[in-house]
């Protein structure tokens, strides 16, 4: 019997990093059920390219340029979206930044600053946004990508090891405080998923072998295997889930 838990007709989804990696699937996954996915990064020509894949498919969706380490940006997108659409039911906090891959006693201020700034406030910001507009409609669904490195720290990751690791309990605050305003917030863990933004351990054979060896599943994930977990974050499948934080790593941290 076919079940409409994942149903999310009618629904306006905000996807940011959607322009590739597990965004860009996360969006285009929304979109096969039913959802109007607004697909946003820092370059819109990207995120047009995802929009109109996800049309041609069928879908609805549209692309809104926005960097979410820019505070300009972020209000610039929720004002759009709210003369737009006057609401929004879900929003995926996907885009992030890892600037340094090294040792963490050779971390420069710079590579600091841009990390927190779109790892941390930009998720902060970008969830407060969400959640003023989620509030005066009824409600809604945030999530958070975090990663497995908020559990343990990825070799030369140290301050976005540190940011992912803010990104969990900033997860449980929103789930905590939002939900009389029937907002739910919950965030996905990546393991070691074969993207663009993770080519530095891929590159790396030495930490790459290290890494699927203690996989059990004995390989990397592909983008697409992410997205599922948010289907079902965000959809009515999920009702009740609340401050969950879901690893999906292969076993890689049993």
């Amino acid at each position: 019997m076919a079940t409409t838990l994942f149903d999310l007709s009618g629904k306006i989804a905000l996807v940011s990093g959607a322009s590739r990696g597990i965004g860009e699937e996360i969006a285009k996954l929304l979109a096969t059920q039913g959802a109007h996915v607004i697909v946003s990064s820092r370059k819109v020509d990207d995120c047009s390219a995802v929009a109109e894949s996800i049309m041609a498919a069928g879908g609805s969706a549209e692309a809104v340029a926005c960097n979410v380490g820019s505070m300009d940006d972020i209000t610039a997108l929720f004002e759009h979206i709210q003369s737009v659409h006057g609401k929004l039911h879900i929003s995926v906090n996907n885009a992030a930044t890892n600037p340094y891959f090294g040792d963490v006693l050779d971390t420069d201020l710079g590579a600091f600053n841009k990390t927190v700034e779109v790892n941390i406030r930009g998720y902060f910001f970008m969830s407060i946004e969400a959640g003023k507009i989620m509030r005066d409609n009824g409600g809604g669904a945030i999530v958070n990508t975090a990663s497995i490195n908020a559990l343990q720290p990825g070799p030369y990751q140290g301050i976005y090891s540190i940011t992912k690791a803010a990104v969990v309990n900033m997860t449980k605050v929103f789930a905590k405080e939002c939900a009389r305003h029937g907002i739910r917030c919950n965030a996905l863990l990546p393991g070691l998923t074969k993207t663009k933004f993770a080519g530095a351990l891929f590159s790396n054979d030495d930490i790459y072998k290290q890494a699927v060896q203690a996989i059990p599943m004995g390989r990397h994930a592909e983008p697409q295997e992410m997205a599922g977990t948010v289907l079902y974050l965000v959809s009515d499948a999920s009702s009740y889930t609340n401050g969950e934080c879901i690893v999906v790593d292969g076993g890689l941290t049993l």
